[in-house]
């Protein structure tokens, strides 16, 4: 169970702060011993876990073997502070044996003059297959995609194909499939190792192959890969060049990194920080990153202040206005984030544009007025009789309406006019979006007091 795995992972973080704060020769000897029972990914993880002078010490115990592994599965902020500590030939050993796209992930992370000291300290054979790697951007099929691939031709038949496979001895790793190809080197389908060992030998490799997989151009986006993935519940795919000849493949566990790299975008962007922002990186450090946010939403704050300010006569005469203002601002925060969260997913997905955000900006604003409507009429009353007041609970009520009204229209139109002008809706939609509740619902609900009530 997931519990008893979080359980299980703090009860090795003690045990690893116990024995490194241990000057005992064998208790380092036994640590080192126990990190090779681990998996590299579990290193990795606890290597996030811990602090810097902590996280530190346990590298030093990791043997050569595995530094390449645990860097390719650390988190991008982590692995960017264990690099600073290696020298290039240390990298270039590290990454010797990794898969093309792991290796290409940790040499990313290196300042420009490093990598050429890395790539300079490697063999022809591996400089090569890095350095076409890193000719791509990061978040495209051609960055994600692993250079190692076995190709057949579609006109031999599976007899051929076995024997091929038996002379190479190995196939490489994740592999699921062969890429079919013609005379000419061009991509024609995909041969699951399934479709050899069920089908008759002397089958051609053109009446069994799967053509349904279609291959992925180098420049689509790793999002879009993503979302092809799971669409079409795809394991591995080809990646080709404009004249559709194979270049390398993507497999499934590259796909869960894009995924997983998007989760932790939307949850972080929403507070204005970065998915790959190590836990406990220096204090300095995180303050400066989170400092620009904060101040961008004190200046919303202090907007929202001043158009309380405007009506600071009003609610000196009626106390009561003071105590409801919270209420217009924050149910006209959570109706529209509410809309802004499916709007984002809406984009992120590829099923919103131009074709139907009419149709969904019309659907939200109906939402948000019979929502409005109903939690209107709840607070209205409320506040009617907890301040005895019926033309304060229609006051309030008639504020609700509005602001749940403009909650809804803003936070469908905020994300789609951010994505227009190529900005993250994740990242900037939630400040603007609070900024203009708060707003319009003191505006509004003040406004009609000054109105109707003063």
């Amino acid at each position: 169970m997931p519990q008893n795995e979080d359980q299980r992972t703090q009860d090795i973080l003690k045990l690893l702060q116990e024995t490194m704060d241990s000057e005992r020769a064998e208790d380092s000897v036994w640590l080192k011993e126990g990190i090779k029972d681990l998996h590299p990914s579990e290193i990795a993880d606890l290597l996030e876990s811990l602090p810097a002078r902590d996280r530190e010490n346990l590298w030093k115990l990791i043997g050569s073997d595995l530094e390449g592994q645990v860097l390719s599965h650390a988190q991008d902020g982590v692995r960017s502070g264990l690099l600073e500590h290696m020298q290039p030939h240390e990298v270039a050993a590290a990454t010797e044996n990794l898969e093309t796209d792991d290796a290409t992930d940790i040499i990313q992370d290196l300042a420009d003059n490093v990598v050429d000291e890395v790539l300079g300290s490697m063999d022809e054979h591996n400089r090569a297959r890095l350095e076409k790697a890193l000719s791509y951007p990061e978040d495209t099929a051609g960055g994600l995609m692993n250079s190692l691939v076995l190709s057949v031709y579609d006109n031999v038949d599976l007899n051929v194909v076995i024997r091929y496979l038996r002379m190479k001895g190995e196939v490489p790793e994740k592999s699921d499939s062969l890429i079919v190809v013609d005379r000419n080197n061009h991509y024609q389908g995909m041969l699951p190792f399934v479709k050899i060992l069920t089908n008759d030998p002397a089958a051609k490799v053109a009446d069994v192959m799967n053509t349904e997989i279609e291959a992925f151009p180098t420049d689509m986006s790793a999002n879009e890969v993503a979302r092809l993935f799971e669409q079409r519940d795809l394991y591995s795919v080809a990646v080709v060049d404009e004249e559709k000849a194979p270049l390398g493949r993507i497999t499934i566990d590259d796909v869960v990194d894009v995924i997983r790299d998007q989760g932790d975008h939307s949850l972080m962007s929403m507070a204005g920080l970065d998915e790959d922002d190590d836990m406990f990186a220096p204090v300095i450090v995180s303050a400066k990153r989170r400092a620009l946010w904060l101040g961008i939403n004190l200046a919303t704050a202090f907007l929202a202040a001043w158009v309380i300010g405007l009506f600071a006569g009003t609610i000196e005469q009626l106390v009561a206005l003071a105590v409801l203002m919270p209420i217009v601002a924050s149910m006209g925060g959570i109706a529209g984030s509410q809309t802004l969260t499916i709007v984002i997913r809406g984009l992120a997905l590829g099923q919103l544009g131009p074709a139907n955000s009419r149709a969904l900006l019309l659907k939200e604003i109906a939402v948000g007025m019979l929502n409005g409507v109903i939690w209107a009429s709840v607070v209205g009353l409320i506040a009617g009789l907890w301040f005895n007041s019926a033309s304060l609970g229609l006051v309030i009520g008639s504020a609700m309406i509005v602001n749940l009204f403009v909650a809804a229209f803003f936070g469908a139109l905020i994300p789609l006019w951010l994505k227009k002008m190529q900005i993250d809706p994740a990242l900037a939609g939630g400040v603007i979006l609070t900024t203009v509740t708060d707003v319009i619902g003191f505006l509004v609900f003040l406004g009609l007091a000054s109105m109707f009530l003063i």
